[in-house]
């Protein structure tokens, strides 16, 4: 059985456990994903991974695959598989049997008690280094010359140069981050939806990767 799957953030909210605690979770829509191709050690690829599409890719007027080039159509005719938003690749376990046009649904995480979470921060554009490095602001006494700014940056004599890796404004979000070991508190099969407590990174509608958690 795989252990990862893609999926989408939808929204936070809570949820009510038996013993009248409140959770809070992030619900996510966790597949359905369809194979577009396997990878075997046989094959010409020469290693274990299977290529997972997620989404139906449609036009305004609702064309499949309208935008997408000769490539990109011919990959998805081979597989007999409607065209995807977002194709991403995953290990293969030992003894996992699948083809092309096989569906893998949220199902894949109902025995499991904690997922590890993949996604893209906000992007925040340019940011000073209270907001990007959380520094301390400076006094507001009178002739203070800075409010929010850095500091020294360097030295006066010696290397008299910036060192790298000086913490500095810049452009700040549109990272890869992996929230782990997230407890499942739901899965809701029939909707493809998945309750995880606490936040996972990027806004609500962006794409995720899940995974069953290597900490379990």
């Amino acid at each position: 059985m795989l252990t990862e799957l893609i999926g989408k953030k939808l929204q936070m909210t809570q949820v009510w456990k038996e013993s009248g605690e409140i959770v809070p979770v992030t619900v996510l829509q966790a597949g359905p994903c369809q194979v577009v191709q396997v990878k075997t050690e046989e094959t010409k690829d020469g290693y274990r991974a299977v290529q997972l599409g997620f989404e139906d890719k449609k036009t305004s007027k609702g064309t499949l695959g309208k935008n997408m080039s000769k490539a990109e159509k011919g990959h998805f005719a081979k597989s007999k598989v409607d065209p995807k938003r977002l194709v991403q690749e995953v290990p293969l376990p030992e003894g996992t049997s699948l083809k092309s046009g096989d569906t893998v649904t949220v199902e894949i995480f109902k025995e499991c008690s904690h997922v590890d979470v993949t996604g893209t921060t906000k992007g925040r554009g340019f940011q000073g280094v209270i907001k990007r490095h959380d520094f301390s602001r400076g006094p507001k006494s009178h002739g203070s010359k800075h409010y929010r700014g850095p500091g020294s940056t360097g030295q006066h004599q010696g290397m008299s140069k910036v060192r790298k890796g000086k913490h500095m404004p810049g452009h700040y979000g549109s990272e890869q981050v992996t929230t782990m070991h997230l407890e499942v508190v739901k899965v809701e099969a029939e909707r493809n939806l998945l309750y995880v407590k606490g936040a996972v990174p990027g806004p609500s509608g962006s794409y995720l990767k899940i995974r069953k958690s290597i900490l379990s």
